[in-house]
C-alpha cells in the first residue's frame, strides 16, 4: 500500500430521510425506557440493526405480532398492508407508524385507482416480497400484479386498462423500457396510464453515485445484503469502476484489494449508516499504520 493513500467518503451516500425519520422515532422511544417491537428489520443493514437492538428494540415478524397484545410497535419505512394496522387495532397495539411520506402517498394513489376501477390491472415495477411491495399490493386486496423485469410484463393482458406504478428505489431507466414496452403493445381499446413513483432522493444517487465510483481508483460500497437499492446503486459503481467491492462491515475488507491504488472511495446505500462507512476508512487508515 502506498504512503499518499486518498480515502474519501461519499457525502451522497448513506441514510435517505425516510430511513433517518424511522432510526429517530426508534430511538426517541427507546430513550423513555418503554419496549418498543419493530416489524420487520427497521433497515436492510445488519450492523444498524444489531446497533438498535442492543439498545432495545425488538425486531418481530408479522406471526409474533398476532400474539401481542397493549404493546408498542413500531411501523418501518418501507410500509405496511391495511392487515396489519387492523390487527393492531383487534390487540390493541399502539403504532408508531414511521412510514416514508413517499411511500405512504403512494399507497394512497394505489388505493384510490383500485377503487375507482377494480376491473383495470394495477401493475407494480418492483420485488416480489419486498416490504415495501407487499404494503402497495396489500392496498388493492391482493389483486395488484408485480412484475420485476421486462419478461414478466411480456405476460400482462394487452386488451385490458393498465395502470402501472414503481416501487419507490427502483432504477428511472429500467421503468422507462417497461412503458416503452407497454405503450407498444397496448391494444387501441385499452387505457395505458404510467405514474412515475419512484423516489427523486434515491434515483438522483444514480448518476452521483456514477460520478464518484469514476473519480476513485477503487469503490468499497458499504450496503447489507438484503437492500434492493443497494444491489442498483452497487450495479452502477460496478458499471463505472470495476474495481468495486461490495461489503457489509469493515471486517471484510481485504487490504490485498489496496494494492496500488492511490485513492478509495467509500459509498453506500439508502440504508447505509455514516457511522459505518466511517468504521470502514478507520479501518484502512489503522492498517496503513501498522505497516
Amino acid at each position: 500500500m502506498n504512503d499518499d493513500l486518498k480515502i474519501e467518503i461519499d457525502e451522497g451516500s448513506g441514510f435517505c430521510f425516510g430511513v433517518t425519520t424511522a432510526i429517530k422515532k426508534a430511538e426517541e422511544e427507546l430513550e423513555k425506557g418503554s419496549t418498543l417491537y419493530c416489524l420487520g428489520d427497521i433497515v436492510h443493514n445488519s450492523m444498524e440493526v444489531e446497533r438498535l437492538s442492543k439498545k432495545g428494540l425488538v425486531t418481530i415478524n408479522h406471526e409474533q405480532m398476532g400474539q401481542l397484545h397493549n404493546v408498542k410497535v413500531l411501523l418501518r419505512a418501507h410500509g405496511e398492508p391495511p392487515e396489519t394496522y387492523a390487527m393492531a387495532e383487534r390487540n390493541q397495539i399502539e403504532i408508531i407508524d414511521a412510514t416514508c411520506p413517499v411511500v405512504l402517498a403512494l399507497q394512497r394513489r394505489i388505493k384510490r385507482q383500485f377503487d375507482a376501477n377494480p376491473q383495470a390491472q394495477i401493475v407494480i415495477f418492483g420485488k416480489n416480497g419486498h416490504a415495501e411491495v407487499l404494503g402497495l399490493v396489500g392496498q388493492t386486496h391482493q389483486k395488484a400484479i408485480v412484475v420485476e423485469s421486462l419478461d414478466d410484463v411480456k405476460r400482462l393482458d394487452f386488451n385490458r386498462d393498465i395502470f402501472l406504478y414503481s416501487q419507490t428505489t427502483k432504477s428511472l431507466d429500467e421503468f422507462h423500457h417497461i412503458i416503452e414496452y407497454i405503450q407498444a403493445h397496448i391494444s387501441p381499446s385499452a387505457t395505458f396510464k404510467s405514474f412515475d413513483t419512484i423516489c427523486r432522493q434515491v434515483a438522483n444517487r444514480m448518476p452521483h453515485i456514477a460520478e464518484f465510483a469514476s473519480r476513485h481508483d477503487l469503490i468499497l460500497f458499504v450496503a447489507g445484503r438484503k437492500s434492493s437499492n443497494g444491489r442498483v446503486l452497487f450495479e452502477q459503481c460496478r458499471q463505472v469502476n470495476p474495481n468495486s467491492h461490495q461489503i457489509e462491515c469493515a471486517d471484510e475488507i481485504d487490504m490485498q484489494w489496496l494494492n496500488g491504488v492511490h485513492t478509495v472511495g467509500i459509498c453506500g446505500a439508502t440504508s447505509t449508516p455514516k457511522w459505518l462507512m466511517e468504521e470502514c476508512k478507520d479501518k484502512i487508515k489503522d492498517q496503513k499504520t501498522l505497516e
